[in-house]
């Protein structure tokens, strides 16, 4: 197994740290100041925001259970909550990080997920040829 903070993985702990802040910080700004307005697109900013932090660190630190679970739920939730504001925007009158499939955030979190399993299937599999 090779570490999956390594090569590849630089720039993808790198992607989920930046998406990490923005999306805490965004929530967190937004639970704070107008928490009234989309309680729902706001309590999910900021928890996507602690998803990705989860998933920053545990693909830092090679935690790669953590990380599989991580990934895996930031998958879901931008599948869940992207088909779910498309078929009623009346639930989200404010976008969340995954809302629309991520498209406020040019569909990165549509995106990484299946970059971030991919890596890490890739990175635990054995041998150099594998």
């Amino acid at each position: 197994m090779r570490p999956t903070s390594g090569g590849f993985g630089r720039l993808l702990v790198l992607v989920y740290g930046v998406l990490a802040l923005a999306a805490t910080a965004r929530g967190a700004v937004q639970v704070a100041t107008a928490f009234h307005e989309a309680p729902l697109a706001y309590a999910l900013s900021l928890v996507s925001g602690l998803v990705y932090g989860a998933a920053t660190w545990a693909l830092a630190t090679d935690r790669r259970r953590t990380a599989w679970w991580c990934v895996g739920v930031e998958l879901v939730g931008v599948l869940v909550i992207g088909a779910v504001s498309r078929v009623l925007p009346g639930d989200f009158p404010d976008q969340t990080v995954w809302s629309g499939f991520g498209s406020g955030y040019g569909y990165v979190p549509l995106v990484l997920p299946f970059v971030g399993l991919g890596w890490l299937w890739r990175t635990g599999r054995s041998g150099p040829d594998q």
